[in-house]
């Protein structure tokens, strides 16, 4: 699949937008692609919540060291859509951030080395993006830990976290609101 058939739909499906970012991927780790392109692709697949959800999950996840030092064009991509990137990538560090503590609780050293990867990866595109969304996100998702309430206390009750997980988290976001 070369970048010509690279093309972003409209309505992109969350699994097409795997997919799509599977392949791209795949032309990045080869170098088939100019930076031009690089940045022009994900820019494209991040303006929409699915894209960006497929974008996040294959790229966080890769097994790829490519993916462990985020492209420049990568995160001017994610820089031009903040509304997007910015609630995803808190939700990311979240995430993986509680499900290291679950990996480690049932022995799972794989998994929790994966779910690592993906903590440190978000992180590291949380700090190359220094957007002020993120960090008042970061902030609020921290008070919401701390008080039960707030803008983030719905998703961590859908998650079902429990204390421990959740002072990981605060200890994982708190460096992220500057």
């Amino acid at each position: 699949m070369s970048l010509s058939t690279l093309s972003v739909p409209n309505n992109i499906k969350f699994d097409e937008a795997i997919e799509l970012t599977q392949a791209f991927l795949l032309q990045l780790k080869k170098q088939e692609l100019t930076p031009a392109q690089i940045q022009d692709f994900v820019s494209e697949l991040v303006q929409t919540a699915n894209g960006a959800r497929g974008f996040f999950v294959t790229y966080l996840t890769s097994p790829d060291p490519i993916c462990d030092e985020p492209q420049p064009e990568i995160i001017a991509a994610l820089h031009a859509h903040p509304e997007v990137a910015a609630d995803l990538l808190v939700k990311n560090i979240a995430m993986s951030t509680a499900q290291q503590i679950y990996h480690q609780r049932r022995n799972d050293s794989d998994m929790a080395t994966s779910s690592a990867t993906v903590a440190a990866r978000t992180t590291k595109i949380i700090q190359q993006l220094n957007l002020p969304q993120i960090w008042d996100m970061c902030r609020e998702l921290v008070a919401s830990i701390e008080t039960g309430t707030g803008s983030y206390s719905d998703f961590l009750t859908r998650w079902g976290y429990d204390e421990e997980q959740k002072t990981a988290i605060a200890q994982a976001v708190a460096p992220l609101s500057v």
